[in-house]
């Protein structure tokens, strides 16, 4: 998100699936909370399993897309089909395998 290289966006969008599948809940009923925390920490585990880490630069194997030099060394080497669309796909999949 915004070059900074942390945590992937892909793995944020699921994130954000699951708050917005259950949120917070209301007032004094924080189920739903509990619900999608222990549902948040199950995607990044899974994904970090498969992936061996959810921290974007880690996943680009240290490209610095803050650079110019990241973001040419990322297109020269189509890192986006490489290694950014399979992280899509795999939170969908562990995003239908968890809900």
């Amino acid at each position: 998100m915004a070059r900074k290289g942390q945590v992937c966006g892909a793995v944020t969008a699921g994130i954000l699936v699951l708050g917005l599948r259950h949120g917070m809940g209301r007032k004094e009923d924080r189920s739903a909370m509990e619900w999608t925390y222990l549902k948040t920490a199950e995607l990044m585990k899974i994904f970090a399993q498969k992936h061996g880490t959810f921290v974007c630069r880690n996943l680009l194997n240290g490209c610095d897309l803050t650079t110019d030099e990241g973001q040419k060394y990322f297109k020269e080497n189509d890192l986006l089909n490489k290694i950014c669309v399979p992280c899509v796909q795999s939170v969908v999949g562990i995003l239908e395998s968890i809900l």
